[in-house]
């Protein structure tokens, strides 16, 4: 009889399988919960859970208001969602409930946004394009992982009920990509732009020049890019961005919410263009191109004017093709530049960055010379950097100069998480991730004004990565922490609570199709 009586609830629990079927055209959804408001990364400033979560279903509508950024906005989310929901979702400006982007004044600065979900419907308000684009990849984290497959997913697509209000710590929350020492494609930058925009980061910072390759056409120079780019670390073919390319690049982030910041090296990092141009060497000799991986041998040649109607040709060029504000000049490892020939460099080079409308950045080596008023420094340090040179950054900050903090030891992602990482560079140490994690930028150099740090900024160099597969190893799982230190309350920053919203990361990046690194410091939720 037990048996039987089995068999019946078997019989009976296929009978309603088989008529949620017919009905939907697949299998009934599992019971599920709401992804809680406060799981997201980087963590929002303020969560108020409560109330009903929202469904999203097939007469959701994805609502604007009439701009065209907003539009923009929704089309985003709503190719997004549409490839994994099966659901049409138009976007419109027509009606109320469902999905809402709207702008209205409010505290939310220029990034920031408040996020309200209900029974009825989930709003997001901001006061400018940039913090609604921020608050879609908030939704994005509050629903299921598999909302970022590119096939038809089962659901339920359930929002928490509850208001996030959010707004950034820092403004300068960036990501840099080495193109020179292995050239990645546009099409390769666009991935790692996608997986940025995702724990908004705002700055991509392209690393343009290098002794192994040059990535940037310049009309006036044109044997840089055809010859200067046509080798790479251990002789492949390398290859550059036309000036289309690079127009595409910087469309494509400005899409996403982020800036590029272009960087041409100098006056070290040189090799690219002084074995592509023989008047730009000191003795007039062209070196031949190298594919190796040392640095600080290379040098312009500081007391040749010729050098300095090339800086000029080259940002000249590089400016117009670069809406945003910041031109990156490097200034880093010039070891083959004496003192006196780096200050009489820089001192001619920033003028030339502000004639064409730009803000500089440097390395902070730049801080050893005389930093532009409204210059940025970006320290690249360790923990154990001298005292001296620390200090030398201290007093830079202290006189104006702002802060771009990159520490090599904490957020450098090429660098070996442990002796075992099969890619990457270990010069500052083994950098695991609660090591990339467990620090307060706000405090990192003891001495700097309030105000000073502009922000965080993870480096990518490629020596050893050659795909974007490699990238992605690197980047996952430590950018998104790296991304919170930008981005949260430093109250909020602790690396108990993160590791937690860190495991349940994995299923989204398994469903992204993206590289990640397992490491034993973190509870990872996937098998």
């Amino acid at each position: 009889m037990r048996q039987h009586r089995r068999t019946l609830r078997l019989l009976g629990s296929l009978l309603l399988v088989a008529m949620a079927a017919s009905v939907t055209g697949a299998a009934p959804a599992p019971a599920a919960s709401p992804t809680p408001l406060d799981r997201v990364i980087p963590a929002p400033a303020s969560v108020a859970p409560g109330g009903s979560p929202y469904r999203i279903t097939r007469g959701t509508h994805i609502r604007v208001d009439g701009s065209r950024e907003t539009r923009g906005v929704g089309e985003y989310l709503a190719r997004i969602l549409r490839p994994s929901t099966g659901y049409r979702l138009p976007v419109t400006a027509q009606g109320a409930g469902g999905i809402r982007l709207r702008l209205a004044e409010g505290p939310f600065g220029a990034e920031g946004y408040r996020l309200d979900s209900g029974r009825g419907g989930v709003t997001i308000t901001a006061a400018r394009p940039a913090g609604l684009f921020h608050g879609v990849q908030t939704l994005r984290q509050l629903l299921p992982a598999a909302v970022e497959k590119d096939s038809v997913q089962p659901g339920p697509w359930l929002v928490a009920g509850g208001t996030i209000t959010d707004t950034p710590r820092y403004g300068w929350r960036g990501a840099m990509l080495d193109v020179s020492r292995h050239f990645f494609t546009v099409d390769q930058v666009k991935r790692y732009i996608d997986q940025l925009a995702l724990y908004k980061i705002n700055k991509l910072h392209l690393h343009l020049s290098d002794d192994q390759g040059w990535r940037i056409a310049i009309d006036s120079w044109p044997r840089l890019a055809t010859y200067g780019g046509s080798t790479q670390v251990g002789g492949g073919p390398g290859g550059f961005y036309s000036k289309a390319d690079y127009r595409e690049i910087v469309r494509y982030a400005s899409s996403r919410y982020l800036e590029v910041v272009p960087e041409i090296d100098m006056p070290g990092h040189t090799n690219a263009a002084l074995a592509s141009y023989a008047e730009l060497n000191c003795d007039g000799v062209a070196p031949p191109l190298y594919t190796g991986t040392e640095v600080g041998f290379s040098s312009l040649c500081a007391g040749k004017d010729i050098t300095y109607d090339f800086v000029d040709d080259v940002i000249r060029e590089l400016a117009a093709l670069t809406p945003g504000r910041y031109l990156h000049i490097g200034g880093d490892e010039a070891h083959s530049t004496s003192h006196e020939d780096y200050v009489k460099f820089m001192d001619r080079v920033q003028p030339i960055v502000a004639k064409y409308g730009k803000t500089v950045v440097g390395w902070h080596q730049l801080t050893g010379a005389n930093p532009a008023k409204g210059a940025l420094a970006q320290y690249w340090g360790l923990d154990g950097t001298s005292v001296e040179e620390k200090a030398r950054v201290v007093k830079a900050a202290q006189s104006g100069t702002g802060l771009i903090l990159s520490p090599a030891d904490r957020v450098y992602l090429d660098m070996k998480y442990t002796k075992d990482t099969p890619l990457g560079l270990s010069w500052a140490g083994y950098v695991e991730v609660r090591r990339s994690y467990d620090w307060d930028p706000g405090a990192y150099l003891p001495g700097v004004p309030e105000g000073a740090v502009k922000g965080v900024e993870a480096p990518m160099w490629s020596e050893t990565l050659e795909n974007s597969e490699h990238i992605e190893y690197m980047a996952f799982p430590r950018l998104p922490g790296v991304a919170e230190l930008g981005w949260s309350p430093a109250a909020s920053l602790d690396w108990e609570r993160y590791k937690g919203r860190l495991a349940a990361q994995a299923e989204r990046w398994d469903a992204l199709g993206i590289e990640w690194y397992r490491s034993p410091q973190v509870p990872w939720s996937v098998q």
